[in-house]
């Protein structure tokens, strides 16, 4: 063909693929009709089973089970105005403290990111919730734009991330241990960006000024009720579902059932009548049994999960029971469970079409020996471990401009990984290193969602350009995190050595 080689084929094959993503083809069908194409001048009529192939291996793959749960779980949750009630309360708590209504912005966001992992919803909530509040504070709209942009993105790498699985499966890394290894960089990256708040506080009262005293003194019972009745079923939930997956209690798959049904009990217990007092009675009690069954399960070391499912059995059927008998009184309706499916489904249709098309991209491109002239390019440079690790950081980094997340992780992923053997570097630390540099994707122009879908639900007058501005430190944060990491690695590799001898 054009009397090239099959290795320069695939090099063309890639930046024909860069190009027709700039000028907005849908990435799934561009990647499987470059496949198909260059694939049938490469091995003629059986690219056309090799198609077939990948589809039926990404319906057979019981890593991608966990996605479609997950994203229900996380569209029923912000259907259900949970975190309306969250925002609220960690807003009384914080009230004392400088630039309260951006430290509880981004605690929201962290908490809401354990339990989605999709960015443009959290986003969007927080910009219809937490910027006009911030805004009428006479907060800088510069700081509370990088707050909410910043805060809505971590849902991409605290776990349970659809990034992680995604990452785990095309480069065959347990998604348990990536998700136990990106907890407390991600932990780590939203503590980053609070000390950056308050310290940029205190430097310039005028761009977080104090709330009055009558919302900053409040008593101490209303903020411990408001915390608990928001903060702690959402908490429940997320470590059900988190811990059951980081214990080894459950697969990925299982503990994304068992939370996409805690959150649509959640959602009907939220939104709940509470002035009838048989229904308050009963959800006190539940809250009773709940708290006694954890501290059975901590005092036996979860071992009552293996030696007595009747405890287990009477625990499920007592939730059961609470969630359909407060079915006649909750405000969750139907129709926000109608939305919560059909957005799953389109999501979870999204994604398997690009696995598909990714698959077969990448395989044609491996059989076409795209892999090569790139590796010998890299192998000429003669860098060493630490000197690969930084250029493969800056590639994805500039490549975070023009293209999304996934567009990386299923296309130059692939590219990467074969060279990770040869430098000795570990494919775990690897992901998660690229799980914090992909914040920035989300940040930086020309194709910076987060700005985007702020500036969406922004008022009129909030310039896309002061939002950009707004979210430059938090990408230069970012940035020192990936530092930390790769100079203390433990942060990320501690929790997966500890749990996965």
């Amino acid at each position: 063909m054009l009397g090239l080689g099959n290795p320069e084929l695939g090099v063309l094959m890639l930046a024909l693929f860069v190009v027709f993503i700039m000028f907005g083809f849908p990435i799934a069908f561009t990647l499987m009709a470059l496949g198909v194409f260059f694939g049938y001048f490469a091995m003629g009529d059986l690219v056309f089973s090799l198609l077939v192939q990948r589809s039926y291996s990404v319906m057979t793959n019981d890593v991608l089970i966990s996605i479609p749960l997950f994203v229900f779980m996380g569209y029923i949750i912000e259907r259900a105005n949970i975190l309306d009630r969250l925002f609220r309360s960690l807003q009384l708590a914080a009230g004392p403290v400088p630039a309260s209504l951006a430290l509880a912005t981004l605690a929201t966001c962290a908490i809401f990111a354990t339990a989605t992992g999709i960015v443009g919803a959290v986003v969007t909530l927080m910009g219809l919730l937490a910027f006009p509040a911030m805004l009428r504070a006479g907060y800088d709209v510069k700081l509370s734009a990088g707050v909410v942009c910043a805060g809505g993105c971590l849902g991409i790498l605290i776990p349970p991330s659809v990034m992680l699985i995604l990452y785990g499966a095309t480069a065959g890394v347990s998604v348990v241990k990536l998700y136990a290894g990106a907890f407390f960089p991600g932990l780590m990256l939203a503590g980053l960006y609070m000390l950056f708040t308050i310290i940029m506080a205190l430097l310039n009262p005028k761009l977080a000024p104090q709330l009055p005293p009558e919302e900053r003194n409040v008593p101490f019972g209303t903020v411990f009720w408001a915390l608990t009745t928001s903060f702690a079923p959402l908490a429940g939930l997320i470590a059900a579902a988190l811990g059951s997956i980081i214990f080894g209690l459950a697969t990925p798959s299982e503990a994304a059932a068992m939370g996409s049904l805690g959150a649509l009990l959640l959602a009907v217990g939220y939104g709940a009548d509470y002035t009838r007092r048989w229904a308050l009675i009963v959800i006190q009690a539940y809250g009773l049994l709940a708290a006694a069954f954890l501290v059975y399960l901590i005092v036996c070391g979860f071992t009552a999960l293996d030696v007595d499912r009747r405890v287990v059995a009477f625990a499920l059927f007592a939730t059961l029971f609470v969630g359909i008998a407060f079915i006649p009184i909750t405000s969750f309706t139907t129709n926000q469970l109608k939305e919560s499916v059909y957005l799953t489904a389109r999501t979870t249709a999204m994604v398997c079409w690009l696995f598909i098309g990714s698959f077969t991209f990448s395989a044609v491109f491996a059989y076409l020996g795209g892999h090569e002239p790139i590796e010998k390019f890299v192998l000429w440079m003669n860098l060493s471990p630490t000197g690969f690790m930084v250029l493969a950081q800056i590639i994805i980094f500039i490549l975070g401009w023009p293209l999304e997340w996934t567009e990386i992780i299923v296309i130059f992923m692939p590219i990467f990984l074969p060279l990770l053997k040869t430098f000795n570097i570990d494919p775990l630390f690897f992901g998660l290193l690229v799980a914090l540099n992909i914040q920035t994707s989300f940040l930086s122009p020309p194709v910076a969602m987060a700005p985007f879908y702020l500036k969406g639900v922004a008022p009129a007058w909030a310039n896309i350009n002061d939002i950009f501005r707004g979210v430059m430190p938090y990408m230069i944060i970012v940035i020192v995190s990936m530092i930390m990491l790769y100079t203390f690695p433990q942060i990320g590799l501690w929790l997966p050595n500890t749990l996965y001898r």
